[in-house]
């Protein structure tokens, strides 16, 4: 059987790199379509200039988005989704049939949580046992 694959401190942070909230946004926006900078701004109006610019150098560096320089006059450049990107649209697809698919399991358990630390419920993990 093979191994399951353990999750490193590169793993981890390349996943909070592409995961995060604005890059799955950003990812999802340009796998429509190649786009200008402004373009994906007003695609998505609640990511501020300096987010957005932060976002698409990190996805560029990691190999997921591609910058090309359009040859028009005066000269624009446009973001692309790279083959690299293009392997992650399975794989945010099914996370978001997922999250439609147990949303309500979800918000039942966080009423749940939430009546019981509102009622001096327990809220912590019980105490490790003490090693013998």
């Amino acid at each position: 059987m093979p191994e399951t694959p353990q999750i490193t401190a590169e793993h981890r942070e390349l996943l909070d790199q592409v995961l995060d909230k604005w890059s799955l946004r950003v990812l999802d926006t340009l796998c429509e379509r190649p786009r200008r900078f402004n373009e994906l701004r007003r695609a998505i109006p609640v990511i501020t200039q300096k987010s957005l610019t932060a976002t698409l150098r990190r996805l560029e560096r990691n190999g997921m988005v591609e910058r090309v320089v359009v040859g028009t006059r005066p000269l624009a450049i446009e973001y692309r989704i790279a083959p690299l990107g293009k392997t992650l649209q399975d794989l945010i697809d099914a996370l978001l049939r997922w999250t439609t698919a147990n949303m309500a399991d979800v918000e039942r358990a966080r009423e749940r949580f939430d009546d019981e630390t509102d009622s001096g419920g327990p809220v912590s993990a019980p105490a490790a046992s003490a090693a013998p």
